[in-house]
């Protein structure tokens, strides 16, 4: 087993005067081959994945929650500051509803306007590993927020925003954060800054953390220990694995089971620098009554064609959460997203098309994204040439190839009711070509691994699509996708 000693702040990883430390390898190769067993466990702890989600069920419903649509007027602690319009909490912490400019560089009115979440802090979204029975296991919270389906589902042993874990809002302190904050509590397995959606957030992260402890955990009600192989089959069910979960589950330091690819990994970081610098998309806040194209009445801010989003305020009775009645505005999706990649194999090696994504909030703007990522009825006013590249090709696809679907949410404490129709889809050639168009490239299933483990490369929803293909990967005995 490997020495689990670890300096307990960031300052101890650069000692100061005393016996200089042993230089030991850069990669740990431990950890992949122990998430390799856990994803072959079908039993654990935990022995059937098969009953969790009518634990879920059983536990929204009995655990005295409620989620009511309230005006905005009507939000307890929020207001609209009366310099900017923007909707703000009275503790100026949170997040905040401001105003979002967008423009594209050299095209005549080729920007556009909108309502955008701004919250600056960086978040806790933290899974805690540990051997039970000599198989790795994971704590996954049963967990309700106010804008999932089915209001509850499996989230992080901790998913928090610093103002909650810092307790301002003068609730319950959050279980199990001491394993994130404190190094000295175990061995991290992986650490990276994430990106959340572009599209509705504004230079939004959180940190994505995997800690494996040998300490006596002790099991708080509503948490479970799962293996990697009962995530993966939950995957398979729809709304049951929350956002932030498939998040940090593909950021783990999986090894690659085939290190060829069609472009070195030179080439690929190259390919996306390049597309970094030639995006074109600028972006800024701005008051949020000034926003064009918008307005706002008594229940939310929508869009004047009602499309792509409202804004709206819910009234909360959260029952086991750190606070048990709340308020909050949530950002509720006009219409089900489509996410898929298609998926070709290039030398018996399966390979995705990615595409560079421009998205007006995140930091660096350009991210690799899926195949597509839209909602269609934003796009059902415009001609069959302004459609979203290969939409088509997912819609019509046949059942034959599609590898993996399922209904998934996005997070429920900021949007309400956000599904996507999450899809992997088998490509031939004359619909993925071996040379696709610009700002689409292909990439193996090794070298999303490897960017995952490093901040902003992969957005979101490529993030979630990866967690898809090891549980799609998983479930086909044959290793064929």
């Amino acid at each position: 087993m490997t020495n689990y000693t670890s300096p307990s702040s960031p300052s101890r990883l650069f000692p100061g005067p005393g016996p200089s430390p042993s230089p030991r390898p850069r990669y740990d190769a431990g950890p992949a081959e122990r998430l390799a067993r856990s994803a072959s466990a079908r039993r654990g702890v935990h022995t059937e994945a098969a009953g969790v989600p009518a634990q879920l069920a059983d536990r929204a419903r009995h655990g005295g929650f409620a989620v009511d649509r309230v005006p905005l007027d009507a939000l307890d602690g929020w207001s609209f500051a009366p310099r900017t319009g923007n909707l703000v909490h009275s503790s100026g912490r949170f997040f905040s509803v401001e105003g979002l400019r967008a423009d594209i560089e050299d095209t005549e009115g080729g920007g556009w306007q909108q309502p955008v979440i701004r919250q600056p802090e960086v978040g806790i979204l933290g899974l805690l590993a540990k051997e039970l029975d000599g198989v790795l296991h994971f704590l996954m919270q049963a967990k309700m927020e106010p804008g999932n389906p089915g209001l509850v589902q499996l989230s992080p042993t901790v998913q928090a925003t610093r103002s909650n874990y810092t307790q301002v809002h003068r609730g319950a302190g959050v279980p199990y954060l001491e394993y994130f904050t404190d190094r000295a509590r175990g061995r991290v397995l992986t650490d990276t800054l994430q990106s959340e959606q572009g599209s509705w957030f504004f230079h939004k992260s959180n940190r994505n953390m995997v800690v494996e402890t040998r300490a006596e955990v002790p099991l708080l009600d509503g948490f479970l220990w799962l293996t990697l192989s009962q995530l993966n089959e939950l995957l398979h069910v729809d709304n049951i694995v929350n956002m932030d979960s498939r998040s940090v589950l593909a950021c783990l330091p999986f090894e690659d089971d085939d290190p060829t690819a069609v472009h070195t990994d030179t080439a690929l970081l190259s390919w996306i620098a390049e597309q970094r610098s030639h995006h074109g998309l600028r972006s800024e806040l701005m008051p949020l009554a000034s926003v064009s194209g918008w307005t706002r009445d008594e229940w939310s801010i929508a869009h004047h064609d009602d499309r792509y989003f409202r804004v709206v305020g819910v009234s909360v009775r959260g029952g086991n959460r750190e606070v048990s009645r709340w308020t909050q505005p949530l950002f509720a999706p006009v219409g089900t997203g489509v996410v898929a990649f298609l998926v070709r194999r290039f030398g018996g090696v399966v390979h995705v098309l990615a595409r560079a994504g421009a998205e007006a909030g995140l930091l660096g703007t350009v991210e690799l994204g899926p195949t597509v990522q839209c909602t269609p009825e934003n796009y059902a006013h415009l001609p069959p040439d302004r459609q979203p590249p290969f939409l088509d090709a997912v819609l019509s696809a046949p059942a034959a190839d599609i590898r993996y679907e399922a209904i998934l949410s996005e997070e429920g404490g900021r949007f309400l009711h956000a599904c996507g129709r999450y899809l992997i889809v088998d490509a031939p050639a004359r619909t993925a070509p071996d040379l696709p168009p610009d700002g689409f490239v292909w990439v193996s299933v090794g070298q999303l691994t490897s960017l995952a483990r490093h901040s902003r490369y992969l957005n979101v929803q490529a993030r979630t699509l990866l967690a898809c293909l090891r549980a799609a990967y998983q479930k086909n005995r044959d290793h064929s996708i």
